[in-house]
């Protein structure tokens, strides 16, 4: 790899696997009224992020079940049946992952992701095994758009942020990254990821 090429950072949810806590909250309710209502008031995206912080979710979700005792059921499911809020991986950014690391780019991941459901997934995932390292915002207690996670990679891999490509489907993280100094792509789909790679000048064919 030449000195001058950039290094890949992918962020995870909504890159490499569609996640969206509705998949499961809609087995759990008749209507999609009172799944919707569930995760905008109970189970929301807020509570998620203390597990992306680092909290232990056995202890999240006790804590959430004594506020809401009623729906316990409901609540503890977001626990037993996590795996069921994905919907299935996005073969195309696969793909282009795949391409990098065949033509010896190292690749990275920065991942606002609970520690406990990272390492659950790493037998089920065979595309978290390909990279060079992964910052996982649940072990650093930070998680995405805060800066300070983009530092703790960067001194963890000694990689000057102008060298990273940071890929993200949250435009606030991209903004955060692209302050910090990396350049940023915000994910939409992988077609349009491969083009701005290529762009970028990363060995991609193009399609």
């Amino acid at each position: 790899m030449n000195d001058d090429t950039l290094v890949p950072v992918f962020d995870l949810g909504g890159v490499f696997v569609d996640w969206n806590p509705m998949y499961l909250f809609r087995k759990l309710f008749e209507s999609e009224d009172d799944a919707l209502w569930f995760h905008q008031n109970i189970c929301t995206l807020d509570w998620n992020l203390e597990f992306d912080a680092g909290e232990i979710y056995s202890e999240g979700v006790a804590r959430l079940i004594t506020r809401f005792p009623k729906y316990w059921r409901e609540i503890q499911a977001f626990d037993l049946r996590w795996k069921e809020t994905f919907g299935g991986f996005i073969q195309g950014t696969i793909d282009i992952h795949n391409e990098l690391i065949e033509q010896e780019i190292p690749t990275f991941a920065i991942t606002n992701f609970s520690w406990e459901k990272w390492v659950s997934c790493l037998g089920e995932w065979p595309f978290l095994e390909k990279f060079d390292g992964v910052i996982v915002s649940g072990l650093e207690g930070l998680v995405k758009p805060d800066p300070r996670l983009y530092r703790v990679f960067c001194e963890r891999y000694g990689i000057a942020a102008e060298n990273c490509v940071f890929i993200d489907d949250s435009e606030p993280n991209i903004a955060s990254a692209r302050k910090f100094g990396m350049k940023g792509i915000h994910f939409k789909d992988p077609a349009s990821l491969r083009k701005e790679l290529i762009e970028l000048g990363l060995p991609l064919k193009a399609l």
